[in-house]
């Protein structure tokens, strides 16, 4: 699992999200989620999965609006989890509590589940299968939307009952709706990214190392979708490890405005800039 989303890949390793009731924001991701509380004041609270790192962080800001649906921004986070067993015993915990989901799919290279926080925020959690039986061709990925086994799943879930989320669950993509998908594109090449695979003008993925994505892009909600306000739901940034210093430097240099090593793309996504640790 690691092999995509540590050096020398560039891959996102935490992300930020603006919410309207942290309270009831925290019982979602600790309760139905199984993340663990790292720190939390009145307007902010950061989640882990292993007790150190942050990987998700919660705040709701002053005056919050609800983001609208034909706004740029997110799509989905999208947590990695180590197998298909531990997908199985969180589908099974979060059916237990009656929380809905949106969907479920076979993607070929991965196996999906798709829900929604209380905020509207898009959650996919998945197991990648075996990347050796990916498959390429021409250099882009083969990626689908099957129906999803979700007996087998479960079956391999076994009985094991769902505690917390592992302690190695990592966030393995976000997908991000924008209004012009070639800027967007072009963006995130420059950041580092390369293109591995395109859905015409309407969807494409982007990665390092030969991941099947790190970043998806598509323009969904429409080729005239707006920024949303500073203050709506959904993402503050996504903070972006580089490998090494020569690659952040690259990043440095593309042109874009500089503010508090982040910079923002064509819909409005600020992203931060780190090194690996």
């Amino acid at each position: 699992m690691k092999t995509f989303h540590a050096p020398p890949a560039t891959f996102i390793h935490a992300v930020t999200l603006k919410v309207t009731d942290l309270r009831r924001s925290l019982d979602f991701y600790t309760d139905i989620m199984g993340f663990s509380i790292l720190e939390e004041s009145e307007a902010t609270a950061t989640l882990t999965v292993d007790g150190v790192n942050p990987i998700v962080t919660l705040v709701a800001p002053e005056n919050v609006t609800k983001r609208q649906p034909n706004t740029t921004g997110l799509y989905h986070i999208a947590y990695l989890l180590p197998d298909r067993a531990s997908v199985g015993r969180l589908l099974t915990h979060i059916a237990d509590k009656k929380y809905p989901l949106q969907g479920a799919s076979d993607h070929e290279v991965s196996e999906a589940v798709y829900l929604a926080d209380p905020d509207g925020n898009g959650i996919e959690f998945y197991a990648d299968r075996d990347p050796a039986k990916w498959e390429w061709q021409d250099g882009q990925i083969v990626m689908g939307t099957n129906r999803l086994d979700v007996e087998d799943i479960l079956q391999e879930a076994g009985s094991e009952p769902f505690d917390k989320l592992p302690s190695n669950t990592i966030i393995g993509h976000v997908h991000l709706q924008v209004a012009n998908l070639e800027e967007a594109e072009q963006f995130y090449r420059m950041v580092g990214f390369e293109v591995v695979t395109r859905y015409g003008d309407s969807a494409a993925f982007l990665s390092t190392a030969s991941y099947h994505h790190h970043i998806g892009l598509n323009t969904w909600a429409g080729t005239d979708a707006t920024i949303p306000p500073s203050n709506a739901t959904g993402l503050a940034h996504i903070e972006i490890a580089f490998p090494n210093e020569e690659a952040l430097m690259e990043v440095y240099t593309m042109g874009e405005e500089m503010e508090n090593q982040s910079i923002v793309d064509p819909g409005g996504t600020r992203i931060k800039l780190n090194l690996a640790k």
